[in-house]
């Protein structure tokens, strides 16, 4: 019978609990640490199968002894609830982090320690590790594309400008920062791409004319996310709204539009824009390729983001509505005023999502000959002086595309808690 007491977690031997799943659960950490980095097998002497699954064994008994509805520590009380709240999480976190105690030295050896990245050449990566050389030589293709290097301040000076207007509502008075909704909506963007084509493209002001064949890597990538991203939010609560009218023939032409681009693949869409769309045009108008992919990519996130947006509206009371009615309000102060303010907060998150999607899918636009980051690392692992090092080039690319999407869904997430109401 005291047997059976002990084995019952309760007040009294809750101090005798905590410290032996501690310190089991430090053992298999340790074990598995050893194993790891030090080469050491402390169960070296035990059949394979025992000293495989023992950290395992005893880890899972050290977690199923601390877990505790409330113990009134706060960190124990935190690791209960987020990673030891039953069986099956108590292994699963195990497994992770033995996976990763396992994963880290190999990739510490091969990304840093026996990494090269000196010299110029392929000749100057000899160790066994990763060729940062490569990415050192290429760095600023993949930047730039083919770009003439000699004209690369004129894509940093584009830029530079992009971001300052881009602030610069946040400088104007009061009294003007009613129409900040009209600048950022269709001000800023007209402005925005009047700098960057031109600047860019050049052919005017005594700029040399650069093709947007030229263009390409990061820079392209951006350019590409960027008009996408704020045409198409604008476009998507037009067709959001025209979901919801009561207007027939508006309502069926939203839905119609919908329906139809979320049916079709993007990389269908970028054929269609690349290949077919310049056969329908007048013999005499062009439409550079660049211009007919942004609309593309636009056309089709639009469709998404108006779903993500009449989600929102959806999720609005029908007293809101009323009331504004019932202040007077038309059709479009109501929605300006009230109901697209609210609704576009709670849909933040599904917003982001659909801006991170699109943002990792401009790669795809390598299929109709404009090489953005992905298309320059595909050119490049084709190199006969680099063959053999695409490796080192995707992991770069991860590395670059995961900071953009966290940066977008840190924003996010700030923006959320800022607008943050209780409900």
């Amino acid at each position: 019978m005291s047997l059976v007491k002990f084995l019952n977690l309760n007040k009294n031997n809750f101090a005798t609990y905590l410290f032996i799943g501690i310190f089991l659960i430090f053992v298999s950490i340790f074990d598995v640490f050893l194993n790891s980095f030090l080469k050491i097998n402390l169960l070296s002497s035990f059949p394979n199968l025992i000293s495989s699954f023992f950290p395992l064994l005893i880890g899972f008994i050290g977690l199923y002894l601390i877990r505790v509805e409330y113990s009134g520590l706060k960190y124990l009380d935190i690791l209960n609830k987020n990673i030891n709240t039953n069986n099956f999480n108590a292994v699963l976190t195990l497994l992770i982090i033995f996976t990763i105690l396992k994963a880290f030295p190999p990739a510490l050896n091969w990304m840093i320690l026996d990494a090269n990245i000196a010299g110029e050449t392929k000749s100057a990566c000899t160790g066994s590790g990763a060729c940062w050389t490569y990415i050192k030589v290429w760095f600023r293709r993949f930047m730039y594309g083919m770009y003439p290097n000699e004209f690369h301040w004129r894509i940093n000076t584009a830029f530079f400008l992009v971001i300052i207007l881009g602030f610069f509502g946040y400088f104007l008075r009061d009294n003007l920062k009613k129409y900040l909704a009209l600048y950022y909506v269709i001000i800023y963007p007209i402005i925005a791409f009047l700098v960057i084509y031109y600047l860019i493209s050049g052919g005017s002001f005594g700029l040399t004319w650069v093709e947007t064949g030229a263009w390409g890597g990061l820079s392209l990538t951006f350019i590409v996310s960027f008009f996408c991203l704020i045409f198409c939010f604008p476009l998507g609560m037009l067709l959001a709204l025209g979901r919801r009218s009561k207007l027939p023939t508006i309502r069926y032409i939203s839905i119609g539009y919908i329906e139809f681009w979320r049916g079709v693949p993007l990389i269908t869409v970028l054929f269609m824009s690349s290949v077919m769309f310049p056969m329908f045009l007048p013999q005499d108008f062009f439409m550079d390729k660049l211009v007919r992919v942004i609309i593309a990519i636009t056309l089709f996130e639009g469709a998404y983001c108006a779903e993500v947006i009449r989600g929102g509206l959806q999720a609005l009371p029908r007293g809101q509505y009323d009331a504004a009615k019932s202040l007077g309000m038309g059709y479009w102060k109501m929605h300006i005023f009230v109901i697209l303010p609210q609704a576009l907060k709670l849909v933040i998150p599904g917003i982001c999502n659909t801006f991170l999607a699109l943002v990792k899918d401009t790669p795809l636009i390598f299929v109709v000959g404009l090489s953005e980051l992905a298309g320059m690392l595909a050119l490049a692992k084709t190199n006969p002086q680099w063959l053999g090092y695409a490796m080192e080039g995707y992991i770069f690319a991860a590395i670059i595309f995961w900071i953009i999407c966290y940066a977008m869904s840190k924003y996010s997430y700030n923006l959320e808690a800022k607008y943050k109401t209780e409900r």
